[in-house]
């Protein structure tokens, strides 16, 4: 009995099976692409610096004209019952009245002017009411720096003057303990200077740039803070983004465009050494057969089906055997 074998099926490669990815991206189509892409997004980048650099451009402007526009009255910005607006930081304001008693100078100390440590001179200045106010309160003004509490430079003024400055805000750091014990603060705050007069005071200090009349003899001069930076331009900054989001989507999109590609090129490439799957599928195999049998033992199994006919054999054959008997009795 003759049985089939199946042809063994060859090992695949990958030869042919995967490309790599960086095979498809050094192609000339994807490096040329690529170099397009990335001049394109270089230029969208440079463009976003550009507006970045705009909006820098209008902040320091902004931030500079705050500080060097021309003063305008302290009450002009807010009143003395109100708190600092944060637009009044920086700015240049005059203010008009009469230097405040002597007893109420203060001191701040450990302030740097050059490489000598010293102290910072707090002198209430009086202001004159405005018509319809009875009563204007005082601003608090930095005349300047000495070496020592006690340096003439120090002495309290006295009498009528216009005091043109900036306006700074009270510094952070607590200095309340200090307060009851003397007037040298380590601080300068208003929360802790306002307990020490019994008058209201403004919520802010003006950084004395001059004054008129000027006193003789006076404190060192204190260069003002530098103003809090005003924030301009801010839709050049979203456009900054915007061409920065632009080129990164440039890229990811070549990028995108290679994956799509090569997945495509990957799935239209068949095997190496592996037969198409027409010529890998066995015939089905029929009702009479099994796949272990061949084709050609099926008129042998179906010989019991004739096996009848067969075993009358003999019975018909019997005139056939007595035929040449015949011509043998006749001669006799």
């Amino acid at each position: 009995m003759n049985v089939a074998t199946e042809r063994p099926t060859e090992p695949a490669t990958s030869d042919g099976a995967s490309r790599p990815l960086w095979r498809t991206a050094l192609t000339v189509r994807w490096l040329s692409l690529l170099a397009v892409v990335l001049v394109v997004a270089g230029v969208m980048i440079q463009l976003g610096i550009w507006q970045y650099d705009v909006y820098e451009s209008k902040t320091a402007s902004a931030t500079a004209q705050r500080a060097t526009a021309a003063p305008v009255p302290l009450d002009s910005l807010f009143a003395v019952d109100a708190g600092l607006p944060a637009k009044a930081v920086g700015r240049r304001v005059s203010v008009r009245g009469t230097w405040g008693p002597a007893a109420d100078q203060m001191f701040v100390s450990d302030r740097r002017n050059g490489d000598r440590d010293g102290f910072w001179v707090i002198t209430p200045l009086m202001l004159s009411p405005t018509p319809g106010d009875k009563a204007s309160g005082a601003v608090l003004i930095v005349r300047g720096w000495v070496p020592t509490p006690t340096d003439p430079a120090a002495a309290a003024p006295s009498g009528q003057v216009e005091v043109v400055g900036s306006v700074i805000a009270s510094e952070a750091q607590d200095s309340s303990g200090a307060a009851a014990t003397s007037r040298i603060l380590p601080s300068l705050r208003i929360p802790t200077m306002v307990d020490l007069v019994d008058y209201q005071l403004y919520d802010a200090f003006v950084v004395q740039a001059s004054a008129t009349p000027p006193v003789a003899a006076g404190p060192a001069a204190v260069p003002p803070p530098a103003p809090p930076t005003d924030h301009a331009g801010l839709r050049n900054v979203a456009y900054a983004f915007q061409w920065w989001i632009f080129a990164a989507f440039a890229v990811f999109m070549w990028l995108r465009m290679l994956l799509d590609t090569h997945r495509t090129t990957n799935a239209g490439r068949s095997p190496i050494g592996i037969s198409p799957p027409s010529a890998l599928t066995p015939p089905a195999p029929g009702p009479a057969s099994s796949p272990s049998t061949p084709a050609s033992s099926a008129p042998a199994s179906s010989a019991p089906a004739s096996s009848a006919p067969a075993s009358s054999a003999p019975a018909s054959s019997a005139p056939a055997s007595s035929a040449p008997a015949s011509p043998d009795t006749s001669a006799d």
